[in-house]
């Protein structure tokens, strides 16, 4: 057995915010409580002044695997995500060959189930990525996805991504969206304005992402699918979400803690380490995703961890490839930059980390209750590096 003596329990499942101990029996939480008799773990973690949390849940990263291995793959993605507090994470299915087959969906998972984290898997929504033709939904279902993605390419057919929303919402399960129209993607890595100007570059235009964001809010207010609205980066995009709520689509966005905390500025800086897509925008767009994540708009802040090798990033810009790793980072900067920065509570910051993305995946979060799963985190939000730590993994 372990025991947690004086941690700050924060719960978005169950309202706690309190001072109190833990006892932790095989896979399952047996007390929650103050002045707890501990006498009887077997190890007692000392966790005064630290926050004991669900663990945290990331539903957009990439593990490189298949296909990718000099990148990451299942192992050292996990590696990371326990580094960074995290004891879920959802893989998206751009990979080589991507997840569109009952096969290589099962063969991801039975990966996943070596790592001592719950490791998901979603599935390609068109055959090899390729947004020509549906791969079969149901079966992949069937075989454990939890939801559907052509992450890293954009759905450009409008019959297909319709007849797709409709399948999903069949199946009851997220749909998550790329949002580049190619058409304003001039060269893709840096915001179009000041910054790819100073470098001689094209740049991606917010456009590119505004309007298939528009496109996509309307399409699923007219088939009901629950649709994600992936790494939301142009302030008028959080402003159409915002709207499509209130016309009633089942809308979400994800915030990444990069486009929450810096600007295109950071291109200047860092080069073709802040290289991404979409790509890091103006000090206005964080504002709006600020905005949008104190008000609820933007429902879950997830990484796009995205790994590559160093020879890759040493390329020139214009060749380099865009991605930025992000789960050993993501608490820090929640903690830093939202909670520090007034502009969520710890409540609410878990509450985006944690309960918004279990329930969004249907993950069913029991959060910290006496015959609960023993899935939590431990932190310390006063370090300068605050480094979430794993305590026990269900």
């Amino acid at each position: 057995m372990i025991g947690i003596r004086n941690g700050h329990l924060v719960d978005p499942v169950t309202g706690l915010d309190e001072i109190a101990d833990i006892l932790i029996e095989g896979n399952t939480i047996r007390q929650i409580g103050p002045d707890l008799d501990l006498s009887q773990a077997d190890r007692v973690i000392e966790a005064s002044g630290w926050i004991a949390a669900p663990g945290l849940v990331d539903t957009h990263v990439h593990f490189r695997d298949p296909g990718f291995p000099w990148k990451e793959d299942i192992l050292t993605g996990a590696a990371a995500a326990k580094k960074g507090g995290f004891t879920t994470v959802i893989c998206m299915a751009n990979t080589s060959p991507a997840i569109d087959t009952p096969e290589r969906l099962r063969a991801n998972l039975a990966r996943g189930q070596q790592t001592g984290i719950h490791v998901l898997q979603t599935a390609a929504v068109s055959v090899g990525l390729r947004g020509e033709t549906l791969t079969d939904m149901e079966a992949l279902a069937a075989a454990g996805a939890v939801g559907f993605t052509d992450d890293g390419i954009p759905l450009m057919d409008e019959a297909l991504l319709r007849e797709a929303m409709e399948r999903a919402a069949a199946l009851d399960l997220p749909i998550s969206l790329h949002e580049e129209d190619p058409a304003f993607l001039a060269s893709p890595g840096v915001n179009q304005g000041a910054v790819s100007e100073h470098l001689g570059l094209g740049g991606a235009s917010a456009l590119a992402e505004d309007v298939l964001v528009a496109r996509d809010c309307m399409i699923a207010l007219a088939t009901g699918a629950r649709v994600v609205i992936q790494h939301i980066s142009s302030g008028n995009s959080v402003k159409v979400v915002r709207a499509a709520k209130a016309m009633g689509a089942h809308v979400y966005a994800e915030a990444t803690p990069h486009h929450f905390t810096l600007t295109e500025e950071a291109v200047l800086r860092y080069d073709t380490l802040a290289r991404m897509n979409p790509p890091l925008r103006t000090e206005a767009d964080r504002q709006e995703i600020l905005r949008g994540l104190q008000d609820g708009t933007i429902d879950v802040i997830a990484t796009d961890h995205a790994p590559h090798s160093a020879e890759e990033k040493a390329r020139p810009f214009a060749e380099a490839p865009s991605g930025i790793t992000g789960l050993e980072t993501s608490l820090a900067l929640g903690v830093t930059v939202l909670v520090r920065g007034g502009i969520l509570t710890m409540s609410e910051l878990i509450d985006r980390m944690s309960r918004r993305p279990a329930e969004l995946y249907h993950l069913h979060p029991q959060g910290l209750t006496p015959g609960a799963p023993a899935d939590l985190v431990l932190f310390a939000p006063d370090e300068t590096l605050c480094e979430g730590k794993i305590v026990y993994e269900a």
